[in-house]
């Protein structure tokens, strides 16, 4: 099949169709060089997105009940900014990168890349766990709230992605006009499957997640809002994997499988997101009076 596209590839641009060059947008992983100091757009997408939800944690929680007070919030973030370094990196390794596991050495070289989404998220819940433990709270609903803020991270991530011109799609012979190559991807287009993320899994699940808490009384319907977004995502990743190139060392496993190792994992997330979706809809909503927890 690959080789079909590729063919296919080729006869488009033989064809007179010129795709985008990625090297053509004059783009840089690297935000700031002062020479002894490095910043690079991946390391700024992590802090916006972290930031911008503590920010916006705040204000959800300030609205009446609230499963936690703010020394919750900023609990949660300290060990959720843990969660998503430590679980992204393993999860790496465990899913997309066994090697690492042999030289465990190499674990520690983040700037190198390799962070896994699905690691990520296992360690976030577990540091809500934590917190929710720790503080007493309802951890469904602590679940629910953090929920919401995650998207706007995504799409940051996966911005950055494209600027550092990796994770691209795989070699098409559409003709649609943001088709382009990328370096280290060969000659031939391809889709920018890192900006169909960015649109997919952040701006459209952020839209559709901060509709549901400010505009609607999900957020009194424990499950529903951490739900919606598992399933969303979900949903939203399993399609884009068809555009996404798999990684390279995992190509043999989605030829023989039918399914990317990300398509893989989603299946398990779609049925955890039906099941608090349904858990959300079925039982009787929140009073409006419930009591919010100790600041």
């Amino acid at each position: 099949m690959l080789s079909l596209s590729a063919a296919a590839a080729a006869a488009a641009v033989s064809a007179g169709h010129v795709p985008l060059h990625w090297e053509d947008l004059g783009l840089s992983p690297i935000a700031l060089d002062l020479g002894f100091f490095t910043l690079k757009w991946y390391s700024l997408a992590y802090l916006a997105g972290i930031v911008l939800g503590y920010w916006h944690l705040g204000r959800m929680i300030r609205e009446p009940g609230a499963p936690m007070a703010q020394r919750h919030a900023d609990d949660v973030f300290f060990y959720a900014t843990l969660g998503i370094i430590l679980g992204g990196r393993l999860g790496y390794a465990v899913f997309y990168a066994p090697e690492l596991l042999t030289h465990p050495q190499n674990l520690i070289k983040l700037w190198e890349g390799g962070m896994s989404f699905h690691g990520g998220l296992i360690g976030t819940v577990l540091a809500i766990a934590w917190v929710s433990w720790r503080g007493q709270i309802n951890f469904v609903r602590a679940c629910d709230y953090i929920s919401v803020c995650v998207p706007t991270g995504l799409m940051f991530g996966r911005c950055a992605n494209f600027v550092n011109g990796e994770l691209w799609g795989r070699v098409t012979d559409s003709t649609m006009p943001w088709i382009m190559t990328f370096p280290g991807g060969g000659p031939l287009p391809r889709h920018p499957s890192q900006l169909y993320e960015a649109v997919l899994e952040g701006l459209v699940l952020a839209v559709i997640m901060l509709a549901l808490f400010w505009r609607t009384r999900a957020r009194w319907r424990p499950g529903l809002l951490v739900g919606t977004f598992t399933l969303g995502y979900a949903l939203a990743r399993f399609t884009i994997e068809f555009y996404r190139e798999p990684d390279a060392q995992l190509l043999e496993f989605a030829r023989v499988s039918g399914l990317s190792m990300g398509q893989w994992l989603t299946v398990p997330m779609m049925a955890v997101g039906l099941f608090f979706m349904a858990r959300g809809l079925i039982r009787p909503p929140l009073s409006v009076s419930v009591r919010p927890p100790a600041v």
